[in-house]
C-alpha cells in the first residue's frame, strides 16, 4: 500500500501509533520497507516516535546512505540513542556515511562502551573484512570439557543471537578452532574440548579485501568466517548477512566500474562527489570519441560519393557494441567469481570469439537483407548498387561482431593482468574498439568495393 500511496499510509500510521508501533516490533523489515516509501518527513516523524531499540532495528534494515539521510534529521541525544542500539557493525556503517564533523559529534554523544567498539571498526576501510566483521562474537577458552562447554553454549544463547559458530581461543584470545556442534553433542561430557573442535579454521585479517572474503566463503561453503590480527587473537567475524552484503558490494561496484561511474556513488550521493567521481571517465571518454572522429573525418570522401553510408554505418557499430558487451559482462562475471583461471584465458577468448563469429555470420547475412530490402524501396536511396552496400554492411557487421566479442572477453583479462580491477571502464575501451572498427572498418570496406 505504501508503494501505490505512500500519502494515506503516512496518515494512517500516524493517526494509529498502537498500529505502527506493533508493526515495528513484530517485522522490523516489513516496517522498514514502509519506512524507504514515505517522504523524508513522514518516516522521520514515525521513527522518532518509536523506542530508541525499535527505531534502531528498523534503521538497520534500510539502505545506509537512506538511513543517514533520515538520521540526520533527529537531534543529536536521540540519534545517539539509536545508534547505542544497534551491534557496532551497523552503526560503524551508518556514521561511516556523515561528515568529518558530525561524526565527531555523534561519537561523543554515544555511551563510552558504544563509541570504543565504533571507533575501532571505523579505523578498517569499508570495503575490508575489518569493515564488515563484527565484534559480537561467541568463545569459549581451551581446557574446557565437552559438558562445560554445552553449558557455556547455552548461557552466550542469551547473550549473542549468532552462534551459527563458536570459536576457541587461548588466554590470549588467540584463535585455536571451531566447535563442531556435531561432535559436541555426541561425544561423552567428560572429554576434552579439542577432541570436538576443527583446527586452524580459514581466517581473514581486518584488511583482507571483501571480494577475497566472499571468495572463501564460497570456497569453503561458510556461514562466517574468523578475522585474526597478526599475532591470531580472534578479533571478530564477518557474519552470513557480512558475506552476502560483501558479494553484492563487488557486483553493483563492478558494474559501476565498467561504465565509468563511481563505485561508491549510489542514488543518494550529493551532486558534486558523483559529479567528482564521473567527470574523470567522461574526460577520457571525450578523448576517445576524438580518435573515433578522426577516423571517420578521414573517410569523408566515400561519405560524399554515397551519402546513404552516413546513416547505414552507424548499425554496424551498434551491432559491434552490444555484441562486445555481452561478452564484457560474462567476462566480468567469471572474473568476480574467479572462475577464470589465467590457463584457461585461451579457450575461453576462443569461445567467445566463436560466438561472435557466429552472431555475426548471421546477423551480417540478416542486416544486408534488410538493408537491400530498404535500399530496393527506396526507403534509403543510394547512388551505387543496392547489392554492393548490403554486401559492405553484411562483412563489416560480421567482422565488427567478431572482434567485439574478443575485445569485450579480452579487454577485462589485460586490466587484470597489469593488476587492475578488470571492471575499470572496460566499456569505455570496448566502445573505442567497436566503434572504431564499425564506422572505420565499414568506410574502408565500402571504398574498396564501392
Amino acid at each position: 500500500m505504501a508503494r501505490r500511496d505512500h500519502e494515506q499510509v503516512a496518515d494512517y500510521l500516524d493517526a494509529n501509533p498502537e498500529a505502527w508501533e506493533a508493526l515495528a516490533q513484530a517485522t522490523p523489515s516489513d516496517a522498514a520497507d514502509i519506512i524507504e516509501q514515505l517522504d523524508e518527513e513522514d518516516a522521520v516523524q514515525l521513527l522518532s516516535e518509536l523506542p530508541a531499540a525499535e527505531a534502531a532495528e528498523i534503521l538497520e534494515e534500510i539502505a545506509p546512505e537512506l538511513a543517514v539521510e533520515l538520521l540526520e534529521q533527529f537531534p543529536l541525544a536521540e540519534l545517539a540513542a539509536a545508534l547505542n542500539e544497534m551491534p557496532g557493525e551497523a552503526a560503524a556503517d551508518l556514521i561511516g556515511e556523515l561528515d568529518d564533523e558530525t561524526t565527531e559529534d555523534v561519537l561523543t554523544a554515544m555511551t563510552d562502551e558504544a563509541e570504543s567498539v565504533v571507533r575501532d571498526l571505523l579505523a578498517y576501510p569499508p570495503d575490508t573484512a575489518g569493515g564488515l566483521m563484527t565484534t559480537e562474537i561467541a568463545a569459549l577458552p581451551l581446557g574446557l570439557t565437552t559438558g562445560e562447554a554445552i553449558e557455556r553454549i547455552r548461557q552466550l544463547h542469551e547473550e549473542y543471537e549468532d552462534l551459527s559458530y563458536v570459536y576457541v581461543v587461548d588466554e590470549e584470545d588467540r584463535l585455536h578452532g571451531v566447535i563442531s556442534f556435531r561432535d559436541l553433542v555426541f561425544k561423552r561430557p567428560g572429554a576434552p574440548l579439542a577432541d570436538v573442535m576443527i583446527l586452524d579454521p580459514v581466517a581473514v585479517t581486518p584488511l583482507t579485501d571483501r571480494e577475497e572474503v566472499a571468495e572463501l566463503a564460497q570456497r569453503y561453503h561458510l556461514f562466517g568466517i574468523p578475522v585474526v590480527d597478526g599475532q591470531g587473537r580472534l578479533m571478530g567475524m564477518v557474519t552470513t548477512e557480512g558475506v552476502i552484503e560483501a558479494v553484492q558490494d563487488e557486483a553493483t561496484e563492478d558494474f559501476a566500474a565498467a561504465v565509468g561511474a563511481g563505485i561508491a556513488e549510489t542514488v543518494y550521493t550529493n551532486v558534486t562527489s558523483s559529479f567528482r567521481m564521473r567527470v574523470p571517465w567522461l574526460g577520457v571518454n571525450l578523448v576517445l570519441a576524438l580518435v573515433v572522429a578522426f577516423v571517420i573525418e578521414t573517410q569523408t570522401g566515400i561519405i560524399g560519393q554515397e551519402p546513404v553510408l552516413a546513416a547505414l554505418m552507424p548499425i554496424v557499430a551498434l551491432l559491434g557494441g552490444n555484441g562486445g558487451n555481452q561478452s564484457l559482462a560474462v567476462m566480468i562475471r567469471s572474473l568476480a567469481s574467479d572462475d577464470v583461471p589465467s590457463a584457461q584465458v585461451p579457450g575461453i577468448l576462443t569461445r567467445q570469439t566463436g560466438v561472435g563469429a557466429l552472431n555475426g555470420v548471421v546477423l551480417g547475412v540478416l542486416s544486408g537483407m534488410v538493408c537491400f530490402l530498404l535500399m530496393r524501396a527506396e526507403v534509403f536511396p543510394s547512388n551505387s548498387s543496392p547489392g554492393r552496400i548490403s554486401v559492405v554492411v553484411a562483412l563489416s557487421a560480421c567482422v565488427v561482431l567478431v572482434v567485439g566479442s574478443f575485445a569485450g572477453s579480452g579487454i577485462p583479462v589485460v586490466l587484470r593482468r597489469f593488476g587492475l580491477d578488470p571492471a575499470l571502464a572496460s566499456s569505455i575501451f570496448l566502445t573505442l574498439i567497436t566503434d572504431t572498427v564499425g564506422f572505420g572498418g565499414f568506410l574502408l570496406l565500402a571504398a574498396w568495393l564501392l
